[in-house]
């Protein structure tokens, strides 16, 4: 039996922001799973995903975006990044337009940005902050600063670039407000609980999260989880969501009316355990500390266990179909359904081990 969805101890408010998700036009294919997390499972061995940014629009005209996607002119990364990915044989990049580009192509002034939220340093999330006005800050978690500054070419090594930041804000978070969502710790970024900063450790230095508040009475939220996970199988099946018996929509075969039946795939999870997830992080691979990514991943399954939360990871390309991209809204995501529609949808990826 499943447990109930623990209660996250949001403090109420009826401030709402608005969020559009972003298909940034990167799309990252053959990277080994096993870089990532494990145990391995037939047919499953690399990620060819997409990577997501979000809009998030506050009532008082001010804008943020949380994520980049990759920078279009990616040949022109950090060597040491640039380095780091030629050294994966069959990995590929394509980026057909930038962040910023979308925006104004749809009506919204790249100069309205008021910050860029970088989960984290990776390259596939830094996109190109020069692209923006200087006004526009830029926004990180705990740590960066003592760990990544200065950039390229001032640090030859490092990771990014100098350019990302100089002559721009560098605003590095501080979970200093005493704030919780669920166990995060949080940080209100517009101070009337319509948008929180969660501290993500684990996968990289100063990872972030973000969890807003789209709607209320009833409350409903968008988590952006950045990389807290790869997959949604190191997520689910959780205690609060038990694989279950009957799976609909069908994974498997997408016009189906028939559920899938769960049992087909309980032989993939550790000792047929329908209550613990099929992946976990692995060691060694490119996260800092595993067990810290396991811990953070823990804490977003007790927000993965409400229904009026939407959890979006930043490369779940099983929820290509399930969700309207920008310029489109996702402040409606609970009526259209988008949670039951895409929790299972990651099973599809599990198909030619059930041969």
């Amino acid at each position: 039996m499943a447990k109930p969805a623990p209660d996250l101890k949001i403090e109420p408010s009826s401030a709402t922001v608005d969020v559009r998700i972003i298909d940034t036009t990167s799309w990252i294919s053959g990277l080994p799973t096993a870089m990532f997390f494990e145990p391995s499972i037939k047919g499953h061995d690399e990620l060819s995903a997409p990577a997501f940014s979000f809009l998030i629009e506050h009532p008082s005209g001010r804008r943020l975006l949380f994520d980049l996607g990759v920078r279009k002119d990616w040949e022109n990364l950090a060597p040491a990044t640039f380095a780091g990915m030629s050294k994966v044989p069959n990995a590929k990049i394509v980026v057909k337009q930038g962040v910023r580009e979308q925006l104004e192509e749809h009506g919204v002034p790249g100069s309205s940005i008021e910050g860029i939220i970088w989960s984290h340093w990776h390259m596939d999330h830094t996109g190109d902050p020069s692209t923006f006005d200087a006004h526009t800050a830029l926004i990180v978690g705990p740590g960066f600063k003592d760990s990544l500054l200065p950039g390229y070419p001032a640090n030859q090594e490092s990771p990014i670039l100098e350019a990302d930041y100089t002559g721009r804000e560098l605003r590095e978070i501080e979970f200093t407000q005493g704030k919780k969502v669920g166990r995060f710790n949080a940080f209100d970024y517009f101070g009337d609980g319509s948008f929180y900063l969660l501290d993500a450790p684990g996968h990289a230095i100063g990872h972030l999260c973000g969890l807003a508040r789209v709607t209320s009475s009833p409350d409903s939220y968008v988590f952006m989880g950045g990389d807290a996970s790869h997959h949604a199988g190191e997520f689910r099946p959780s205690e609060f969501l038990p694989l279950p018996g009957s799976v609909s929509p069908h994974p498997l075969e997408a016009h189906s009316e028939i559920p899938c039946p769960g049992a087909i795939f309980e032989r993939l999870l550790h000792g047929g355990d329908k209550t613990r997830p099929f992946y976990e992080a692995v060691k060694g691979g490119v996260h800092l500390d595993a067990d810290e990514v396991s811990a953070t991943i823990e804490k977003m399954q007790d927000a993965d266990a409400h229904d009026k939360i939407l959890v979006v990871i930043a490369h779940d390309v099983t929820l290509l179909p399930v969700v309207d991209f920008f310029p489109k809204y996702a402040t409606d995501f609970a009526s259209k359904d988008w949670v039951a529609k895409g929790r299972w949808a990651f099973l599809k990826d599990f198909k030619d081990a059930l041969e």
